[in-house]
């Protein structure tokens, strides 16, 4: 295991949505707006990496018997830490995604780091992973995110307002097309996703050409 293959694996070749189809349930349900996405997404990343820095730093005191355990507490204790955060200094975010951000304590993908990664290699490598994993779903979600809003709304960064502050007209891009409700609905979040794991799949096939 090297730096080189956990970024690859990490941002593409194990891409926890298009490849380990991983976390779903937020990646569907909150990739409307290119905001939500973003902070779903930065949440999830920092969850990630805080957690397997942790996991791997005690990883030589838990046994079979705590492992898992503690890894669910330590977890659910960056979730609950993020999640007082975003009440505190993100609020208008939070009363949209609130929900989402709880749930990451029961994401696939956190804790199956934890496990499979963060409990069996060192600090460095942990950390590295964690963070790579977290950019893939970033970069994932963040892209459904601008492609739902552009077509669902026909406008882009609708609420980015309420993360950088100003009015909404400060940052609003209205684009020449009046929205197809479909792209915003979970069908067209399904859709999406379809088109870009195809996407990926097509570019492997003709690179391997």
């Amino acid at each position: 295991m090297n730096a080189k293959q956990i970024t690859t694996e990490g941002l593409w070749s194990q891409n926890p949505a298009l490849v380990q189809m991983l976390g779903l349930c937020p990646l569907l349900a909150v990739s409307n707006t290119v905001t939500q996405s973003l902070v779903l997404g930065l949440v999830t990343l920092i969850v990630l990496t805080c957690s397997n820095l942790i996991i791997s730093l005690i990883r030589r005191w838990l046994d079979d018997a705590t492992r898992l355990p503690a890894q669910i507490m330590i977890i659910a204790t960056f979730v609950t830490l993020s999640d007082l955060l975003l009440q505190t200094f993100l609020f208008e975010i939070h009363q949209r995604i609130g929900l989402f951000v709880a749930l990451i304590v029961t994401n696939c993908t956190v804790l199956g780091r934890a496990e499979s990664f963060a409990s069996r290699y060192p600090v460095r490598y942990a950390v590295l992973d964690g963070f790579m994993m977290g950019t893939g779903f970033l970069l994932v979600i963040v892209c459904m995110g601008f492609v739902r809003e552009a077509l669902g709304q026909g406008m882009l960064f609708s609420q980015l307002h309420m993360i950088l502050g100003g009015d909404q007209t400060d940052w609003l891009v209205i684009l020449p097309n009046d929205g197809f409700l479909l792209m915003i609905l979970p069908p067209g979040a399904f859709l999406i996703l379809g088109c870009l794991i195809a996407l990926k799949n097509w570019i492997e096939l003709y690179v391997q050409n």
